[in-house]
């Protein structure tokens, strides 16, 4: 295995933020960003290896991230820290350049999870379960795609009757991170009504779930099937302020800007370790990167990762000035998701033999990734909302 740090004799730009995007953050920002990769590095970058070669992931982690407020930090009251959201970006960028999983653990948690019960939710959901969220005493997960209803949410069969005052779900959704180690999910079903959401605590009769295995991307992230068999859930737990795909759809953005910052990290990160072993290791009586061919893939990733660092950045500023549209969310998504993968593919070939293994993070980044692009919306998905908004013609309705 090679030195994993290399000298630091370089004057000029940073490597690492060579257009000094960080210097654009507010103080608050930039010590989140700081406290955040401290925390990653100490805490969780020593496991991550392990967790991803086993498939496992440790639900243990979650009171810590609470105690560091990262669960659903953009969110404000009811425990949870209210920061901005470019400041959430930043938090989401950190943790991805240690792991997709863990940014994806987050995301579905604040995002998803605490976002649906915090917009959507009674104030008596709220009361009772966002609390705990931030904590980490209570993990959530988000039910919404089904094995034939990806992409197009409004196929799904998963279904709420009303039987007297209760309600009773049937179906199965598929892909739900954190599903097995979930306390509660967000389950959405159709109804006479239009597609409505519930909360659903994950120990009533009649739900269950298993795990997807086998996966070669997202290992260190649970990845779960749901099963909802004549589940009687009382009136109150229906969401009441979700009516229709608004609800969920407006979720899955919130998950999509946590996604387009967790891709510059790890890019950021793929590209830090194809600079540092090229800069170390020595083929022909020289440093790989004193080779042309070398310089100019190390340049490319350079403008790639703070390219898509400005993006990011520039839909954060957005989001917080109350103006960003949801195609611009896709804009970032696709764009930034896109070129991480890019980048993670041109440093796992820089990397040689030694990128194929789990001593180094590109080829885990790459596999990751490879998840990160087709979930929240696939890159087709982004490309035609991005195309009706444009001509404003749908190609997809």
């Amino acid at each position: 295995m090679e030195p994993r740090s290399r000298p630091n004799t370089r004057s000029g730009p940073d490597p690492l933020d060579f257009l000094a995007v960080d210097n654009q953050l507010s103080e608050d920002e930039r010590a989140i960003g700081q406290a955040v990769r401290r925390y990653a590095a100490k805490e969780l970058a020593p496991h991550v290896r392990d967790w991803y070669a086993r498939g496992t992931f440790d639900r243990s982690i979650a009171p810590g991230l609470g105690r560091l407020g990262l669960l659903g930090m953009h969110l404000r009251g009811f425990g949870c820290s209210g920061t901005s959201a470019v400041a959430y970006g930043v938090a989401c960028r950190e943790l991805e350049a240690v792991d997709s999983g863990l940014r994806s653990f987050v995301s579905v948690q604040g995002s998803l999870a605490m976002f649906a019960i915090h917009r959507w939710g009674s104030e008596e959901h709220k009361e009772e379960w966002l609390p705990r969220m931030a904590r980490g005493d209570v993990i959530g997960c988000f039910g919404l795609t089904e094995a034939d209803a990806g992409s197009d949410p409004g196929s799904m069969r998963t279904s709420a009757r009303r039987l007297g005052t209760d309600w009773v779900v049937n179906g199965s959704k598929m892909w739900i991170t954190n599903g097995e180690i979930a306390d509660i999910a967000v389950v959405w079903a159709a109804t006479e009504q239009g597609i409505r959401g519930f909360v659903v605590p994950t120990t009533v009769p009649g739900f269950t779930t298993r795990a997807v295995r086998d996966k070669l991307s997202l290992r260190a992230s649970v990845t779960s099937e749901l099963f909802l068999d004549d589940v009687r859930l009382p009136a109150d737990a229906m969401l009441p302020g979700a009516a229709g795909l608004r609800g969920p759809l407006s979720c899955l953005n919130e998950a999509r800007y946590g996604i387009l910052w967790g891709a510059v990290g790890a890019a950021r990160a793929c590209y830090d370790e194809a600079l540092t072993f090229t800069t170390l290791r020595s083929q022909f009586g020289r440093p790989l990167a004193s080779f042309q061919l070398t310089q100019r893939k190390l340049a490319d990733l350079l403008i790639a990762v703070n390219s898509a660092a400005l993006v990011a950045l520039q839909i954060g500023r957005l989001k917080d000035n109350g103006g960003v549209h949801p195609t611009q969310i896709s804009f970032g998504k696709l764009a930034n998701v896109r070129a991480a993968l890019d980048v993670a593919r041109t440093a796992r070939g820089m990397l040689g033999a030694a990128g194929v293994t789990l001593d180094y993070a590109v080829m885990r980044h790459m596999a990751n990734l490879e998840s990160v692009v087709t979930y929240e919306g696939t890159e087709e998905m982004h490309m035609l909302a991005l195309g009706r908004q444009l001509t404003r013609i749908s190609a997809f309705r």
